[in-house]
């Protein structure tokens, strides 16, 4: 035997249970019968944790990979750094006007060159991971990288 509530809902929650009850093609109190049903039932709290965690371990594996694009910017950068500064000898006070504006025209082509690449939509890490798959030996690929250059390096 079935017992009758009546109850109320505001207009857009009521618009949405409506909507869906008729693209369904089931009765109102069907929906909102299954919905209690879910909502009340044991397993909803289980379930409820089962999605977080999957909600979760998507958003972990997400920083994991920006974290390792942002070492791999990082190095780069340093990597490039060191050999400017390394490479570059010190500029004499006659020459220091004319290096400056070059050095603004050659940055201004920087920011160019840099808006074309990020509106063609490829990354250095990407260009990085596909050089890197493309060098390695197939031995190489199969496990993580770091591990695989330790393999084929042989004994130190």
């Amino acid at each position: 035997m079935r017992t009758k509530h009546t109850f109320r809902l505001p207009p857009d929650l009521a618009a949405k249970l409506a909507d869906y009850a008729a693209r369904k093609r089931v009765p109102q109190a069907l929906v909102v019968e299954a919905a209690l049903a879910s909502h009340l039932s044991p397993d909803a709290a289980d379930r409820l944790e089962a999605a977080l965690a999957r909600r979760l371990d998507r958003m972990t594996r997400q920083m994991e990979l920006i974290e390792r694009h942002v070492t791999i910017s990082n190095e780069a950068l340093a990597v490039f750094v060191r050999f400017w500064l390394t490479s570059t000898p010190a500029l004499p006070d006659t020459a220091l006007a004319a290096a400056q504006t070059k050095g603004r025209e050659r940055y201004d082509g920087f920011v160019e060159a840099l808006g074309r690449r990020l509106a063609r939509g490829r990354t250095l890490a990407e260009e990085i991971s596909r050089d890197v798959d493309r060098s390695a030996p197939e031995s190489e690929v199969e496990g993580t990288w770091g591990q695989a250059s330790q393999r084929s390096s042989g004994p130190r």
